[in-house]
């Protein structure tokens, strides 16, 4: 897949991601806002209603005749603004006798009672956006609280210009909706911004490490290459002694002990040799395992340094016995032998070099 798709398709991911979450988010901070606004402005006709309520009440007990008292409150709500919340009052006929609208007085109140009944039921301001923008009917205004008035056939109503609730919910939206917009779209921007550099990053991270890599291949390869040379040379005819190592060194035979047998063993034939618990063992191509008194000190000594290396202080391998070169951590080289063995015969950093010296002699 090349980058620039996967850039793409990351950039897609994100941004479908973000709609969904905001599709779902909107519409609840949508309600919850409209919920607590329409909450502020119910309580406030609420109390409103009540109070007026009272002070007709008061009248009424001061002595003051109902007519004078409707034609008081008729000219002081008298085109007062209806655009949003406002006062009416009528009486048990359900005619008008006061509302800021004088075409309204004496007309049959025309609201649902439906929606009036669950308001006046139910105390959770969460109701209140379901239950006025649920409404289906075509009326301009709705009653949404009642206050009666004692001792009289006046109720006071508090009323809620619809038109004007709809339009607030869409200024509403439209703002939550430019917010989330404008929010989605630094969001979407500076996460595929992220993306590209930290992908950026990586990128060259992969390409050093692989550029590391190709170049151990090739040394591994390399070394792999040389013991397979060696290993001509060594099978096409016997290596010589070198000037500091004298003829009279090295050795033919290895002697050494299967219980209490002697065997003697060609050194051709021998694999690698390692100690474990103070005890050297020798093991042959067949698998063979023998043990002899000599340590890994004095074998070193006395084998052939072109046939046999000292991996370790533990092993002493055969150059012929080795199978395959292997990179083992920070630098280090693993060695896997013909002759299988349960322990990992590991070359140390330091130890490497000799190690690939050797194998070049």
């Amino acid at each position: 897949m090349k980058k620039d798709k996967l850039y793409f398709l990351t950039f897609l991911s994100i941004a479908v991601i973000f709609l969904m979450v905001a599709l779902i988010a909107s519409q609840y901070f949508i309600k919850v806002s409209a919920n607590q606004l329409i909450e502020v402005q119910v309580e406030s006709s609420k109390r409103e209603a009540n109070e007026i309520a009272k002070l007709i009440d008061f009248q009424l007990l001061s002595g003051i005749k109902k007519e004078e008292i409707v034609t008081n409150i008729l000219r002081i709500i008298e085109n007062s603004n209806t655009d949003s919340w406002f006062i009416s009052i009528f009486n048990w006929g359900g005619k008008e006798v006061a509302h800021p609208d004088k075409t309204k007085v004496g007309q049959l109140v025309n609201s649902n009672k439906t929606l009036l009944s669950s308001l006046k039921e139910k105390n959770n301001s969460d109701d209140l956006y379901d239950l006025l923008m649920g409404k289906t009917n075509n009326s301009s205004s709705e009653i949404i609280h009642i206050s009666p008035i004692k001792k009289s056939d006046l109720i006071v109503a508090a009323n809620v210009n619809m038109n004007s609730i709809k339009q607030q919910m869409s200024a509403l939206k439209v703002n939550f909706y430019l917010i989330f917009l404008i929010m989605g779209t630094l969001v979407i921007g500076l996460s595929f911004v992220a993306v590209r550099v930290i992908g950026s990053a990586y990128e060259k991270q992969l390409e050093l490490k692989n550029s590391t890599l190709t170049s151990e291949v090739v040394n591994l390869s390399k070394l792999n290459t040389d013991l397979v040379s060696y290993k001509e040379k060594v099978a096409e005819k016997p290596i010589e002694s070198t000037v500091d190592e004298p003829i009279e060194k090295e050795k033919k035979r290895l002697l050494t002990y299967i219980r209490n047998e002697l065997v003697s063993i060609p050194i051709e034939e021998i694999a690698f040799i390692y100690t474990e618990n103070t005890i050297t063992y020798v093991v042959c191509f067949d698998g063979k395992k023998s043990t002899t008194n000599m340590s890994l000190d004095d074998m070193s000594a006395n084998l052939n340094s072109s046939l046999f290396f000292r991996a370790n202080r533990q092993f002493i391998i055969g150059i012929t016995a080795i199978d395959k070169i292997i990179k083992y951590g920070n630098s280090q080289l693993k060695i896997l032998l013909q002759s299988k063995t349960s322990e990992e015969i590991i070359i140390s950093k330091n130890k490497a070099a000799e190690f690939k010296q050797w194998l070049n002699m």
